[in-house]
C-alpha cells in the first residue's frame, strides 16, 4: 500500500491496520531453556555460594567474559545492583559526585544515590540520545569521582570522547550497558572497552533471564574480587575450602541464582542468531519510514553497531501538525498509532533529574539538559515487539500503520482542533 490507497484512520472510525495491539512475545523460551532450568532444579544446586562443583552462575560468568573478550565477569542480582557494586568497588561513596545522562532509566541515578554519592546530570546528543563529552566536561567539579555513560536503547555512547574527558579529570568510567548486549563501538563489543561495565539480564533485555539478573565485567582483578565480596556479605568464598563466614567488608546479599544463570547460558547459545535477525528486521522496518516528512528515525552512526533494544522516534511537530502544542500533538499521534495496532509508548515521561524521587537531590536547573527535555517532549518509542527473530512481518505491519497515519495530516489536524474545541 501507499499514500492514497490507505483507508480512513482507525482513530477517526476506520479499520485498523492490525486488529489489536500486538502482544509482547519476549523472551522466547525454548525446550533447551526449559531443560537448562530443570537441570539446575534436579541438581538442587540452586544458589551460587556453594563450593561443590561448577555452578551455572560460574558458567554464565565465564561464557559472557569469553564472548566479550574480557578477563572477569561477576553475576549479581540485577542491573541496578550491578551499577551500585561497580561504584563501590571503585571507591565511590559519600561526598563524591557521579555524572550520569539526563536521559536514561531511573536506576542509573538511583544506584549513585544508594552508595551515598550525588548524581549530576549531563545532556545528551539530539540524534544518538547518549551523553555528550561537551556536556560531561561542563558538569565536572573537584568532587567528581566517576562518570556513568549509558548506552541507551542499545547504542553505545561516544566512549573515546567521554573517556578523554574522564582521564583529563581523573574520573573512573563505569559503563551502563544494561540495554546494549550485542552493541559495538569502533568494532569493540559494549563492555569490552577496558572500563568496568554493567549489564542487565532483566527479561525485557536482548540477552534475558527468566526474571531479574545482572553482570559486571572488568579487566581489573582487584575490582572483580571486590564485587565478588560485595555480592556475598563481604565474604571470600573459595572452591578449595569450606565457607568460613568471615566478612572482610560491608557487603550485600546480591547474588544471581543458578536457575536464572542457566536460563541465560541457554539463551546465549542463540544470541548471535537473534541479534543478526533483529538487525535485518529493524533495518527493513526503518527503510520504510525514513522518507516520511517530519519523522526522525533512530540511526546508526558510522563506527557504531546498534543492538536495537528500544526504537525511539522523534517528530518535527511543526511540520506534521503546525500550530498544535507539542504535548498534545505527541499524544494525538501516539493515540493514532495505537489505534492502528502499533504500541507506541513514551518510556521516559520527564528528564531523569525531574523524577520526584530525585528532584530534591539535584542542584542544577533545567537549562543543563535542554536537549533531553526536547527529546522527551517530541518522541515516542517502540519496545519489545521487535526483539524476536521472526518479528519482520509484524514490523512491516507497523510500517503500514506509520505510513497510514503520516498520509493523513489534515485528518490529524482536524482531530487536534476538535480536541481543542
Amino acid at each position: 500500500m501507499s499514500g492514497g490507497s490507505w483507508g480512513e484512520l482507525a482513530l477517526a472510525g476506520g479499520e485498523p491496520v492490525l486488529g489489536s495491539l500486538a502482544p509482547v512475545d519476549w523472551p522466547r523460551t525454548t525446550d533447551a531453556d526449559r531443560a537448562a532450568v530443570l537441570s539446575v532444579l534436579d541438581s538442587n544446586l540452586l544458589v551460587s555460594d556453594r563450593t561443590n562443583g561448577v555452578t551455572a552462575v560460574e558458567r554464565l560468568e565465564r561464557s559472557w567474559a569469553d564472548y566479550l573478550g574480557v578477563r572477569h565477569c561477576v553475576g549479581v542480582s540485577n542491573g541496578t545492583t550491578a551499577i551500585e557494586l561497580a561504584l563501590l568497588a571503585h571507591g565511590v561513596g559519600p561526598g563524591d559526585e557521579v555524572v550520569v545522562p539526563a536521559l536514561t532509566f531511573v536506576a542509573t541515578a538511583m544506584a549513585v544515590v544508594h552508595v551515598g554519592a550525588t548524581p549530576v546530570y549531563a545532556d545528551v546528543h539530539p540524534v544518538t540520545y547518549t551523553m555528550t563529552a561537551e556536556s560531561l566536561a561542563a558538569e565536572i567539579t573537584e568532587r567528581t569521582k566517576a562518570v556513568v555513560p549509558v548506552h541507551l536503547h542499545g547504542l553505545s555512547a561516544d566512549l573515546a570522547a567521554i573517556g578523554e574527558v574522564a582521564r583529563r579529570h581523573g574520573c573512573v568510567v563505569i559503563e551502563d550497558a544494561a540495554q546494549a548486549q550485542g552493541a559495538r563501538y569502533r568494532g569493540v563489543p559494549s563492555g569490552a572497552s577496558g572500563n568496568t561495565a554493567t549489564f542487565s539480564l532483566q527479561m525485557t533485555k536482548n540477552l534475558p533471564t527468566c526474571g531479574e539478573g545482572g553482570l559486571v565485567v572488568t579487566d581489573d582483578e582487584r575490582v572483580a574480587d571486590r564485587i565478588v565480596q560485595l555480592r556475598q556479605f563481604g565474604e571470600t568464598i573459595r572452591a578449595d575450602r569450606p565457607r568460613r563466614y568471615v566478612s572482610h567488608r560491608l557487603g550485600f546479599n546480591a547474588k544471581l541464582n543458578n536457575v536464572q544463570a542457566a536460563y541465560t547460558v541457554s539463551q546465549l547459545e542463540r544470541f548471535d542468531e537473534y541479534h543478526a535477525a533483529r538487525r535485518a528486521n529493524v533495518e527493513a522496518f526503518l527503510s520504510r519510514l525514513r522518507h516520511l516528512d517530519g519523522l526522525i528515525c533512530p540511526s546508526e552512526p558510522d563506527g557504531y553497531e546498534h543492538a536495537w533494544h528500544i526504537l525511539r522516534f522523534a517528530v518535527d511537530f511543526e511540520r506534521l501538525l503546525p500550530g498544535v502544542e507539542t504535548g498534545a500533538a505527541r499524544n494525538l499521534l501516539m493515540r493514532a498509532l495505537r489505534a492502528e495496532g502499533m504500541p507506541a509508548t513514551r518510556y521516559q515521561m520527564m528528564p531523569l533529574p525531574e523524577q520526584p524521587a530525585l528532584r530534591a537531590l539535584c542542584h542544577q536547573t533545567p537549562a543543563s539538559w535542554p536537549v533531553t527535555q526536547d527529546v522527551v517532549d517530541r518522541s515516542f518509542t517502540l519496545q519489545q515487539r521487535h526483539l524476536p527473530p521472526d518479528a519482520g512481518p509484524l514490523l512491516q505491519s507497523f510500517a503500514d500503520a506509520v505510513e497510514k497515519v503520516w498520509s493523513q495530516p489534515k485528518v490529524l489536524q482536524g482531530l487536534a482542533e476538535g480536541a481543542v474545541r
